[in-house]
């Protein structure tokens, strides 16, 4: 299985709108260090047989696309309905081109419900040619498993304060960003991992998103063989970071390709 980290940036990315000079805010990243850069978060989950499963789609999707070299998904999973996350749906209008028909769109209640409202032109049927984006509705719930094509990929709950966000686990590999803690079930299922996509804010505390101290005491007690950081804001530089983190434990990169074995 092949994991395409599009992005792994915050809400805003790194950098920042804004800045003295208009280049961007960095806080502590290093702008010289083309490491920091990172896009908002978002990944493609590939299959060996080739099926391709989106996670999330927000406002960087269309050139986080073009940089990987990817031209179609077989489907999509929204982990919950921020804009950083939803934001490029727009954009899938071309994967509708490239696979000639709707593209199914798995998310729980509430987020699909709040997709629909926003993107409501996405969800009617294709009735002449491809104009705008064709999505279906498949409404999930979270100790569910959804299938696309070979990937199968269970479903678990997720405190992210503001509101609930879904994980995924696809056999040995986890992907959970967007989370501040973790009901008992849903930490339960971390365990056993080789490989391990997990969101890391900032070295300090935020309100809704998990920080470091408490990724690396998830991975004392989990033990994943790597795990790989994801929504990373602007307090985490790559060149510090690298040198400060143990064994196992990695910044994720913008673009970053991870071969997780079966």
């Amino acid at each position: 299985m092949k994991i395409t980290l599009l992005g792994t940036g915050p809400s805003q990315g790194v950098p920042a709108i804004g800045g003295p000079d208009g280049l961007g805010v960095w806080g502590q990243c290093d702008p010289a260090e083309a490491r920091n850069r990172r896009q908002r978060s978002s990944a493609v989950i590939e299959a060996a047989d080739g099926p391709r499963l989106l996670v999330d789609c927000g406002p960087d999707f269309r050139a986080q696309m073009l940089a990987a070299r990817i031209a179609r998904v077989d489907a999509l999973l929204l982990t919950h309905a921020h804009a950083d996350h939803i934001a490029g749906i727009d954009e899938l209008r071309a994967v509708n081109r490239a696979l000639g028909h709707e593209l199914p769109v798995f998310g729980t209640e509430a987020t699909l419900s709040e997709v629909e409202a926003r993107f409501g032109y996405a969800f009617l049927p294709i009735t002449r040619g491809i104009f705008r984006p064709a999505l279906v509705s498949h409404r999930v719930t979270p100790g569910q498993a959804i299938q696309v094509g070979s990937i199968q990929a269970e479903l678990f709950d997720q405190d992210h304060v503001v509101m609930r966000t879904l994980g995924l686990r696809i056999g040995n590999f986890a992907y959970t960003t967007d989370v501040l803690r973790f009901p008992p079930d849903s930490f339960a299922r971390l365990h056993g991992l080789d490989t391990w996509v997990v969101g890391c804010m900032t070295t300090g505390q935020n309100a809704v998103h998990a920080n470091l101290d408490q990724v690396l005491a998830w991975v004392a007690e989990l033990r994943p063989r790597r795990t790989i950081l994801t929504h990373q804001g602007d307090t985490l530089d790559y060149a510090s970071m690298t040198a400060r983190l143990p064994k196992g434990v990695e910044m994720g990169v913008d673009g970053m390709v991870i071969e997780v074995p079966g």
